[in-house]
């Protein structure tokens, strides 16, 4: 009975999937089952055998053979006393069960052995090329694995582990039955347990380590198993040897000559990974091999220059000029450190024959920032591309280890990899594993054993690999590629590696690393050591080496001379994203106007009713939604819009001219103020839903409404790079409240704000920022205007002068577009504004809660129809315009307080003496609109209204400029808020008092007399 129990508990301890007695009988499907300890029990397994012995058919099959296999692989006299037919001839069963049960479980522990193996082999793998660390933080060696075949000579060093599995040296030369689950055998169906050890050292210990076990896909499992475990399998032909090493070379040569010409200028090589450039070569052939037309590339600063001249195949004059300093910038824009710059190019790739672009995206020192980016520029591809199975465009994403691990839009991008709107079908991540952080120990810088172990997240499998064994990262490299084409999932490879010299050149990485960088110093080149063994097999002489040496050295020198006769810096050259036939070739819009952007009378009816309708059959709806969309079709028959309205036809227009929409954000499909209900969802039938703006018309473009995951950064990073690939799109983010933008200021620094002046890269993503203070706590009210028109380039201090359209002049020149509509009609002439500008700006627009429900905020179809354009001002259209010189002072605000001011003005009884002038485009600032506005109430005091706090809202934007057009001849006087440090208060009493205060001052025209300008 004992023996029943130690091979219980062999089960258990290996959790091992095997087919349950109780799945379907033979010629049925089975069901993998995993079997639990409760089940494992010694009666379990007694029961089992004994049942097997009387009669096979009476268990599963997968049985029956695992008993039969038991008896095949023992000695023919203890086989043949083990025949059922014997034992029930009369043998005594005492003791031939227990026999038997002893071949069974060794084969279950050889078995749970070859598990071990697979799950944790990587833990012992030799991925340091230094020898001196571990690639994972835990640095230990799992005790249910034998290290090296060497030591199992040994009887003290491996009876322990074998005695793990409860077997001794004695089963070293015994042979065992393998299991399905493993391709070590090869052809072979057994092996002595001695070459079953040194075939899983081989597979899983030597310079790659593999994580995979952790998934929860069968085939997927036995796919990578495969891929390693199977004898010889990874096997390069001589060719293949001599075009790494020619790749080696390349990528070597390249950084020693920018040390030797510029010793002194940073430039974040890639001394100690030189083995990335055939890496990415690597994947990027067996992807188009498989296919692929288009690869997107993001990376961080290290070794962007190599891949720039070596994978995307930049001109290397254009790089070597980006180190003069006497260079004048031919472009707009302050440009960038050559080390963030992008490029795209198409060309051949010399190992398919295929054409190929390639998309290397600019990326701040903001080192992750780019992954959101890149997936979404890859999604734009393939969905314009009509790429549904991701077999045409995909995208690379390189990391540094620090980066990688400690950067939470990793885990948000990783997150969107598999939602339906989101997904680019899988992502190649590499890692530049430099085992430190600029001058962080891994031990200070992750939680996490290893780096990568984010990516376990999506059942990502993880490649670590030696860099210094170039074939094996070769090996990975085409796996991953095979991965992705097959699977449309993310794989990572973690290159593990190690930084030559410091963060940058002119670091002293001994100040913190002293022993590791001892060691780096005594470390042969990985080009060196790759070049003495294919010279030690044949595969190349010294000569032919030196000779290809020789060779890219001279494209080095003469791309160099080249160099020198470059006297401006292009920027448009470092362009990521073009557009074609978008500009002109001088890379300037073909027009500086725009068209009207109203609509006739029959094009707003249609689209009206299509808002108000379900245009499937037998569609069962919310009452609740039942009521807007009736009240919808109300609103068209009296001409008149909403906010969720104006929206409808603003999508619907561009919609039916041919332009894609598509609108991305937490809750948007519903809108989180329960206002827009652009998916109609089926009450009685699960999953069912319609979204009506996609049956306008049958040739209309097609509306892309999603709800994202809880995410801003990733998500706005993504919307930002679906909007790079075309400029015949609109592509909009909306934040669940403005406030909430705040978690991903990244993108907008440093991609939204500065994206044409660093990269001229033009961009046409709108923001929609819910904003307003309606009492709701300062979590939930302001969408931080300041900090966008802080950050907008236009002076206040010059009144600009064009020759041309003063508005699209002054929208050429600005960095981006900033507005706060108060009206349905004017949100719906600016979306569309958007889309007719023949150049793209970003879009920044504080939209509203309260009014998407106020009668007062309503248009009618007149504001909207043909003729009509977008308002930059809305001067007062009441008594006070009709009368100018009676007018005692203009009140000039922006937004929701409009419509609180025009309601105490009115029971005031003030509408003779007291204009209302509402700023709708806030940046550019309207400079000769509200020059004609201070003109034609000469005679008032201008004053300036805002319900956010004076250190926060418009104020401090709108006060130099205002002053400007006055020539400093009178002044702007501030009504709201006191300064506070929070942007709204959270109690109740306190809002409406506040309301109240700058309401009364507002009206009160004796309010600033006597004081000093």
């Amino acid at each position: 009975m004992s023996q029943f129990r130690s091979l219980a508990g062999v089960l258990r301890g290996g959790g091992l999937w095997m087919l349950g007695r109780n799945a379907p009988g033979r010629g049925c499907s089975s069901r993998v089952t995993q079997l639990s300890p409760s089940v494992l029990s010694s009666s379990y397994v007694e029961e089992m055998y004994y049942a097997w012995l009387e009669d096979p058919r009476s268990v599963h099959e997968s049985w029956d053979a695992y008993f039969r296999n038991a008896q095949a692989s023992s000695p023919v006299g203890e086989a043949e006393e083990r025949r059922p037919s014997m034992l029930l001839q009369g043998r005594a069963m005492s003791q031939t069960p227990a026999m038997s049960l002893k071949v069974v479980e060794d084969h279950l522990a050889v078995h749970n052995l070859i598990r071990a193996y697979q799950i944790r082999g990587h833990h012992v793998a030799q991925l340091d090329p230094l020898g001196i660390l571990t690639a994972d933080i835990d640095s230990f060696v799992p005790s249910d694995l034998i290290t090296t075949i060497d030591k199992l000579v040994t009887p003290d060093d491996a009876s322990q582990t074998l005695g793990f599995y409860g077997l001794d040296e004695s089963d070293l030369d015994k042979t065992f039955q393998l299991p399905s689950t493993t391709f070590i055998g090869g052809h072979e169906t057994t092996l002595p347990l001695r070459e079953i050890i040194h075939r899983l050292e081989t597979s899983y210990c030597g310079h790659i380590g593999m994580e995979f076990m952790f998934i929860n896909n069968v085939e997927q499992c036995q796919w990578i198993r495969q891929k390693f475990e199977t004898p010889g399998i990874m096997k390069f032909t001589d060719r293949e040897k001599r075009t790494l090493l020619a790749r080696l070379v390349r990528s070597t040569r390249f950084e020693d000559f920018l040390a030797r010409k510029w010793s002194s200028e940073k430039r974040f090589g890639l001394e100690g990974c030189e083995v990335l450039i055939p890496a990415l070569k690597m994947i990027i052939d067996r992807s188009s091999a498989a296919g692929i037309e288009s690869v997107i590339i993001g990376m961080p600063h290290r070794g962007r220059l190599n891949v720039l001249a070596n994978v995307v195949r930049k001109d290397l004059d254009q790089i070597f000029c980006q180190f003069d300093p006497k260079l004048e910038a031919a472009d707009e824009g302050s440009g960038d450190v050559k080390y963030h710059l992008g490029m795209y190019h198409e060309r051949i790739n010399r190992e398919t024959d295929k054409n190929i672009t390639l998309s290397l995206m600019a990326n701040p020192s903001h080192l992750e920032a780019v992954d959101p980016v890149v997936q979404g520029k890859t999604k734009a591809e393939q969905f314009y591309r009509g790429d549904t199975e991701g077999k045409k465009v995909m995208s690379i994403l390189m990391h540094g280890d620090a980066a990688f691990a400690g950067q939470g839009v990793v885990y948000e991008t990783f997150h969107l990899s598999e939602l339906p709107s989101y997904t680019t079908l899988g992502t190649i991540h590499v890692v530049v594993n430099n085992q430190i952080g600029f001058t962080t120990d891994p031990r200070m810088a992750r939680s996490s054993p290893y780096p990568t172990d984010v990516a376990r997240v999506v059942n990502a499998p993880i490649f670590h690999v030696n860099a210094d064994d170039p074939e094996a990262v070769m090996y990975v490299c085409r796996v991953a590629a095979e991965w992705r084409s097959t699977f449309n999932k993310d794989v990572v490879i973690d290159l593990v590696c190690y930084r030559r010299f410091g963060h940058n050149e002119m670091d002293e990485p001994m100040f913190t690393q002293p022993l590791m960088y001892k060691q780096i110093r005594k470390q042969e080149h990985v080009l060196k050591k790759y070049a003495d063994k294919l010279i030690s097999e044949g595969v190349v002489t010294l000569q032919e080496f030196e000779e290809e040496v020789a060779k890219y050295d001279k494209i080095c020198e003469e791309a160099y001379t080249a160099s020198k006769d470059e006297k401006i810096l292009h920027i448009r050259h470092w362009l990521d994203s073009p557009w074609p036939n978008f500009f002109t070739a001088e890379g300037e819009p073909k027009c500086m106007s725009y068209p009207p952007t109203g609509l006739t009378d029959e094009v707003l009816k249609h689209i009206g009713e299509a808002a108000s309708s379900v245009p499937l059959q037998d569609f069962s709806i919310h009452s609740g939604v039942s009521r807007i969309l009736r009240g919808r079709a109300d609103m068209v028959s009296k001409r008149t819009v909403d906010w969720a309205l104006g929206e409808y036809m603003a999508f619907g227009s561009l919609l039916k001219d041919g332009i894609h929409v598509r609108l991305s954000g937490q809750d948007v499909e519903r809108g989180t103020f329960s206002h827009r209900h652009h998916v109609l969802h089926d009450q009685e039938v699960d999953k069912r839903f319609c979204i009506p703006l996609n049956h306008l018309s049958p040739d209309q473009a097609p509306y892309t409404v999603c709800n994202s995951s809880l995410s801003e950064y990733g998500v706005l990073g993504f919307e930002l790079g679906f909007a790079m690939a075309s400029p015949n799109a609109l592509v909009c983010w909306e934040a669940q409240f403005g406030d909430f933008h705040n978690t991903a200021q990244c993108i907008i620094d440093q991609f939204i704000s500065s994206g044409q002046a660093k990269w001229v890269r033009n961009n046409g993503i709108v923001l929609l920022l819910p904003h307003g203070m309606e009492g709701m706590g300062p979590e939930h009210s302001s969408a931080r205007p300041e900090r966008f028109l802080q950050m907008s380039k236009d002076d206040p201090d010059r009144y600009p002068e064009f020759t041309g359209d003063f508005e699209v002049q002054q929208l050429y020149d600005c960095n981006w577009i900033v507005v706060n509509c108060s009206t349905p009609a004017n949100y719906f002439h600016v979306l569309r504004r958007q889309i007719l500008l023949p150049f793209r700006k970003p879009l920044i627009i504080f939209t509203p809660k309260s009014l998407l429900r106020l009668p007062e905020a309503r248009s009618s179809f007149d504001e909207m129809t043909t003729g009509t354009k977008f308002r930059r001002i809305i001067p007062d259209e009441g008594p006070a315009s009709k009368n100018p010189g009676k007018v005692k002072r203009v009140i000039f605000c922006t937004g929701k307080v409009y419509y609180e001011l025009a309601k105490e003005r009115k029971q005031l009884k003030l509408e003779d003496t007291v204009a209302v002038v509402r700023l709708e485009q806030i940046s550019p600032f309207p400079f000769d609109l509200i020059k004609a506005e201070v003109e034609l109430y000469d005679n008032a005091e201008m004053i300036w209204c805002q319900e956010e706090h004076k250190n926060m809202g418009y104020y401090d934007y709108v006060r130099p400029r205002f002053l400007t057009v006055l020539s400093n001849k009178k002044p702007v006087w501030y009504v709201g808020r006191d300064p506070a440090a929070a942007p709204a208060t959270g109690n109740k009493f306190t809002h409406l008092a506040e309301l109240k205060r700058f309401m009364d001052t507002a009206f009160d025209l004796s309010a600033f007399e006597g004081r000093s300008f």
